[in-house]
């Protein structure tokens, strides 16, 4: 398959996230199809791991921190990579983190910090590349992770329910503000997804096979290269009718909670420690 098809030789992206799992395969598959990739991540040994391995199999990488919740960060790396390759053209952002908690017992701190790491982290660089997009009068496509947990209810992680929702909803508005610039606004949306920071006990590991078993048809997690192959394809030209968009990359997982119902969620808190992008 040529990777022409794509439409993306040459292009700039930007991934923040990009150091890591989901963003870490996200940053490869552009790569792989032409585009010249900065990797943005918290962590500066992360994206500069990533990036010198993009150029040691022949792409164009740079490597860059931020923080994502930060708007002078955020406009910083993205002057820096706007700087090193040229205006960019398309965006992803795989940042997230889920605390597992029943309402009742979730603090106000816990709650802005879900909202702060998976919606404000997805608005500022949105933002920031919109902004770019429209001065530079450049199309060009932005996507981000969602998660079903924004679709359906959230028990026990409400907080990231709640910002997943809101994400769901951001980039809605910002398809159709956009839309008449050449602008196209997507979401990924992965019910589980096998990410290498995901923390299981052997029981909470046990909880999750029985839970995928029971709510995902296809009976397994999501890989972070499926997602990746789902972003870029909401990136590209094979894309480019889609905007608006909250593409399930679930393995069914919503099919089937909207045919039997809910049922109890996920495992409980015990089990969890943290469910991030």
């Amino acid at each position: 398959m040529s990777q022409d098809i794509f439409g993306l030789t040459g292009k700039h992206a930007i991934v923040w996230g990009g150091g890591f799992g989901m963003g870490e395969r996200t940053s490869f598959r552009l790569s792989e199809a032409g585009a010249h990739v900065a990797v943005v991540d918290l962590e500066q040994a992360r994206a500069e791991k990533i990036a010198g391995e993009i150029n040691a199999a022949g792409g164009k990488a740079i490597a860059l921190q931020a923080d994502a919740t930060s708007e002078p960060s955020v406009e910083a790396a993205l002057a820096a990579a706007e700087a090193a390759l040229g205006p960019v053209d398309v965006m992803a952002t795989v940042i997230g983190l889920g605390v597992w908690d029943q309402v009742v017992e979730m603090s106000l701190d816990t709650f802005n910090k879900s909202i702060l790491l998976n919606l404000t982290s997805f608005f500022l660089p949105a933002r920031a590349v919109g902004r770019s997009l429209l001065k530079n009068k450049k199309s060009g496509a932005i996507a981000c992770v969602s998660s079903v947990s924004g679709l359906t209810s959230a028990p026990n992680h409400a907080g990231y329910g709640a910002a997943k929702a809101g994400m769901i909803n951001l980039v809605r508005t910002m398809a159709d503000e956009w839309g008449p610039y050449g602008i196209r606004v997507n979401a990924a949306m992965p019910g589980s997804a096998a990410t290498p920071r995901l923390t299981l006990n052997e029981a909470g590991q046990a909880a999750m096979n029985a839970a995928m078993k029971a709510k995902i048809p296809l009976g397994r997690a999501a890989t972070p290269d499926e997602l990746a192959k789902a972003i870029l394809f909401l990136l590209s030209d094979l894309a480019s009718y889609v905007t608006g968009h909250n593409l399930h990359v679930d393995g069914g997982w919503t099919s089937n909670f909207l045919m039997q119902g809910q049922g109890k969620g996920g495992p409980s808190q015990a089990s969890v420690v943290n469910w991030p992008e």
